[in-house]
């Protein structure tokens, strides 16, 4: 009877682990959800955008620098961008992202 008993706590015992570790895995999967594959589609987004550049496009350097796209140098991997009127900065092309500010509003 006693080795009935010691069977059914280790059972018992053995079952009440598989739940934090359950948890911690759930736990796992939702900031994967949640944080990481946002994060990884945004990067995508950003990457087509700097690969499909053409002249005209306004854009935000990284450095918060409002232009649009004067000519693009693939040879080097830089784009120059007219800031002003006769004023033309070269960037490097990673450091060039989509100006929000100049999109027409969607309905």
């Amino acid at each position: 009877m006693t080795n009935i008993v010691l069977v059914a706590q280790a059972g018992a015992q053995q079952g009440g682990m598989m739940m934090p570790i359950l948890m911690i895995v759930a736990m796992f999967a939702i900031m994967y959800f949640f944080m990481f594959r946002p994060q990884q589609k945004r990067q995508k987004e950003i990457q087509k955008f700097q690969n499909e550049l053409t002249e005209g496009t306004a854009v935000v350097t990284g450095g918060g620098i409002y232009g649009t796209v004067k000519s693009i140098d693939l040879a080097k991997n830089t784009v120059e961008v007219k800031i002003a009127r006769d004023v033309v900065i070269t960037v490097d092309k990673s450091f060039v992202f989509k100006d929000m500010a100049n999109l027409p509003l969607q309905k």
